[in-house]
């Protein structure tokens, strides 16, 4: 049997990819002074806000241990507060400030540059997400 070929991996062509992606993200984050996993919990949030930090991680793909750090900068910046669950302080909901929502038309302005850049039509896009999901669903 011969040696894999990189590029002929689907692991690699989706590695390279992610991470053309996220670099082309990081000078446009710079200014908000975010990076890209803080950009994408703020977007979860979005969506979604009132979470708890269990539900966050298994919505953005980070671990909880990832979590942890990653949410107490987004605090410091003043983007989300933690906020204890009635009836249980120690079930914790994450919550944006008014700072974290006022992002939110930044961040799309953002998004779509990115989509822009990549020269994939909204139909190629979809597919290609569509085809990602499948392949988390199947490998998880």
């Amino acid at each position: 049997m011969s040696a894999p070929k990189l590029n002929d991996q689907l692991c690699f062509a989706l590695y390279a990819a992610s991470n053309a992606v996220t670099r082309y993200y990081q000078p446009l984050l710079k200014p908000l002074d975010l990076t890209y996993p803080q950009f994408v919990v703020l977007m979860a949030l979005w969506e979604n806000e009132g979470i708890s930090i269990s539900q966050l991680a298994a919505k953005t793909g980070l671990t909880k241990p990832t979590m942890t750090p990653l949410l107490k900068r987004l605090e410091q910046k003043a983007l989300v507060e933690r906020q204890a669950e009635p009836g249980n302080d120690r079930q914790k909901s994450i919550v944006l400030t008014e700072a974290g929502r006022s992002l939110s038309k930044q961040g799309g302005e953002i998004a779509q540059k990115v989509f822009c850049a990549t020269g994939l039509t909204e139909q190629q896009a979809r597919e290609q997400i569509e085809l990602c999901q499948q392949l988390i669903t199947t490998l998880e």
